[in-house]
C-alpha cells in the first residue's frame, strides 16, 4: 500500500470510491465534492500495489488549535487490511501538535472499536458536563 498527499486520482476513481462506500450525499453532487476536497487542509490517498485507489481521508484544519477528519473512506474490498489505520494514523501523525481532533461518524458496528484504538473517545464518554458536541446537517 502507498500513501500520497501529491499523487492526486481522477475524479473517475474517486467518483467510484465515494460510491463504492455508498457515499450518494457526495456523489449526487461531484463539483461539490471536488470543490471540498479541493479546499481541504489535507487529502491523504491510499493506493494499492497496483496503483489503484482503495482509500482517502480529508482533513479540515486550522493547523494549530483543531483538526476535523472530514472523510474517511476504504473500499470494501479491502476493508480490515489496515487501510483505514494507516489513513488515520498518518492524519494523527501529520497533526500531533494540534489541540482538538475531531470526527463525526455514522453509527455502524464496528466504528466505535477502531477509533477508540486509534485514541478517540466518544463525546457521550466524556465526564458528565465536560463537553457537548453540536451539529447541524442539511
Amino acid at each position: 500500500m502507498e500513501l500520497s498527499t501529491t499523487k492526486v486520482p481522477s475524479e473517475e476513481h474517486i467518483l467510484s470510491l465515494y460510491n463504492a462506500v455508498g457515499w450518494s450525499a457526495y456523489t449526487d453532487n461531484p463539483d461539490v465534492l471536488f470543490e471540498g476536497l479541493k479546499n481541504s487542509a489535507c487529502v491523504i490517498y491510499a493506493y494499492d500495489v497496483d496503483h489503484q485507489l482503495i482509500g482517502l481521508v480529508r482533513v479540515v484544519s486550522d493547523n494549530a488549535t483543531i483538526c476535523y477528519v472530514q472523510d474517511i473512506l476504504v473500499r470494501p474490498s479491502t476493508h480490515r487490511t489496515g487501510v483505514g489505520r494507516a489513513l488515520f494514523s498518518a492524519v494523527l501523525v501529520k497533526y500531533e501538535h494540534v489541540r482538538q481532533l475531531v470526527l463525526i461518524t455514522d453509527d455502524e458496528p464496528g466504528q466505535r472499536a477502531f477509533y477508540e484504538s486509534m485514541g478517540l473517545t466518544e463525546a457521550s464518554d466524556f465526564r458528565a458536563g465536560a463537553i457537548r458536541t453540536f451539529a447541524k446537517f442539511s
